[in-house]
């Protein structure tokens, strides 16, 4: 066991009962610093009052809790609460609260910065910094809470990784983060709210359905053709669309969780006719549940475009006669750079 200052939140419960039987203390005061850490979210030792000042003395000895505070907060016409947090070691990340008449949603970063450069993306033209530990997750998630129940007076009911980063490019911390935050020594919440947003990363869709996870799965497909795909997303050179719906098939398979594809229609690329038979080719060969058509939010560094009303029209209508379950998404929080594509960081 390490000593020298290690994080205490990337200790296991039995870890930390090993060190308090070495200070000469009795085994169930770990369960009470365990509380501490994840049931109440406790952002530094002096927040612990049940134990004594000279056991938190000790604690703050021989480790540090290290956690997220909240930079800055934005607010939205729409509601929408967008918010910069800063790490430990200084590093920016943004999460954002979107509430609707039936949930309250949290969407989540997974990365500082991201390394795919998908180039519609605002997160994509930001280098990866490096990856989110679990704990630190955990706090966003935690922050983002408390914003709902202070602002709506409700908890989240769902959990979004759509936010900044790539979350299968950091499985362990996130799969580690959805464990705590659906534990009952954590949050408690249910699996099935949450859904983690790939680009498209293969072998590691099947690593999801090989650990058999309880979560929702979205892929992030916004072209239905290599070609088209290619030119948005460099991930496609390496995870092309065969490789995906094999790997999609593989997970729903394991698992039997929803999954669900994400199109962003972007003005004369993705958004005629042609292109909606090409979703529907690719659809049918999943047993995906819904299909989001995502409003596309302009970023001043990228060439891309809405489409009119009309065209969105034709091509949802078009979806429907083929009987594809498709959703329009409308963006939230586009005053505020807080929509789909559009956490960069900003002030």
């Amino acid at each position: 066991m390490k000593s020298a200052m290690q994080n205490i939140r990337h200790l296991e419960l039995e870890d930390l009962e090993s060190w308090v039987v070495t200070q000469g203390d009795k085994k169930f005061r770990a369960r009470q610093v365990y509380d501490w850490i994840w049931l109440k979210q406790a952002r530094g030792f002096e927040e612990m009052t049940n134990l004594s000042k000279e056991f938190r003395l000790s604690l703050a000895r021989d480790f540090v809790l290290t956690a997220l505070t909240t930079d800055m907060t934005q607010h939205s016409d729409d509601g929408t609460v967008k918010s910069r947090f800063k790490t430990h070691d200084g590093h920016l990340v943004e999460g954002v609260l979107i509430p609707t008449d039936k949930r309250n949603t949290a969407c989540v970063s997974s990365q500082i910065g991201c390394s795919l450069s998908c180039k519609f993306c605002a997160t994509g033209y930001i280098d990866r910094k490096r990856n989110l530990e679990y704990d630190e997750i955990y706090d966003e998630v935690a922050l983002l809470n408390e914003q709902s129940e202070q602002k709506y007076g409700k908890k989240l009911s769902n959990i979004v990784f759509m936010g900044m980063g790539e979350p299968l490019l950091n499985y362990r911390n996130v799969l580690k983060a959805i464990d705590k935050i659906t534990s009952p020594d954590g949050m408690g919440m249910s699996p099935r709210r949450i859904t983690v947003s790939t680009a498209g990363v293969a072998k590691q869709i099947r690593a999801l359905g090989d650990a058999k996870v309880k979560f929702k799965l979205a892929l992030s497909l916004h072209a239905a053709t290599d070609a088209k795909r290619h030119e948005i997303m460099p991930i496609n050179d390496s995870n092309n669309i065969k490789s995906l719906i094999d790997a999609l098939n593989y997970f729903y398979k394991q698992t039997k969780n929803e999954i669900t594809f994400e199109y962003i229609l972007f003005n004369e690329f993705n958004d005629s006719l042609q292109d909606a038979d090409e979703l529907i080719r690719i659809y049918r060969q999943v047993p995906a549940d819904l299909v989001n058509i995502i409003e596309y939010n302009p970023i001043s560094f990228a060439r891309f475009t809405k489409p009119s009303e009309e065209k969105v029209d034709a091509f949802m209508a078009y979806l429907e006669k083929h009987k594809v379950n498709a959703r329009l998404r409308r963006s939230r929080g586009k005053d505020i750079d807080a929509a789909c594509g559009q956490l960069a960081n900003k002030g």
